[in-house]
């Protein structure tokens, strides 16, 4: 075997090798952003009334096209204007992730996939969701209600309440 052979062959092995140890160290390399949103000025939404408001992922590359687009409904419960007065969810149904419609006739959220519903609190009313639906973190600076974007809650990885205020 002559040099340019064994030459040539060790950097075929690197070419192919370099995708997997880039996959097994990008953990490692690309830290998630911590990134908070704004879903608008928290005086604009009306108490005890529930929103779809949409954002884009802080998180998102420029290959996620459409799927960067993402939603919320926000639901103020308290007349301030403080963190605690609003409640946050995704979109997502907790069965299978669907996305839920708010339907303020009857008070509930509804999955369009499975029947699953859920009341205006969030929590699961009837059907296969194992549970309600997911919180965003919440807070609220300089007037702008603020989302915690940068991670959505699972059941293997549940909301961490911080310091929201």
């Amino acid at each position: 075997m002559c040099s340019s052979d064994l030459a040539f062959g060790a950097l075929a092995a690197a070419a192919a090798g370099a995708p997997i140890v880039g996959y097994f160290l990008s953990p490692l390399i690309r830290r998630k952003k911590d990134a908070w949103v704004s879903v608008g000025e928290a005086s604009e939404f009306p108490v005890d009334q529930t929103r779809l408001v949409k954002f884009v992922d802080p998180d998102a590359g420029p290959w996620d096209g459409m799927t960067a687009r993402r939603a919320a409904y926000v639901r103020r419960v308290g007349s301030g204007l403080s963190a605690g007065d609003f409640v946050v969810f995704d979109v997502s149904c907790a069965h299978l992730g669907c996305p839920v419609s708010w339907f303020a006739e009857s008070g509930l959220f509804l999955c369009p996939c499975h029947g699953g519903s859920y009341y205006e609190d969030g929590s699961r009313a009837a059907g296969p969701p194992p549970r309600g639906l997911y919180p965003f973190e919440v807070k609220v600076e300089a007037g702008k209600l603020l989302i915690h974007a940068g991670h959505i809650p699972t059941l293997q990885d549940p909301l961490k309440k911080s310091d929201s205020t």
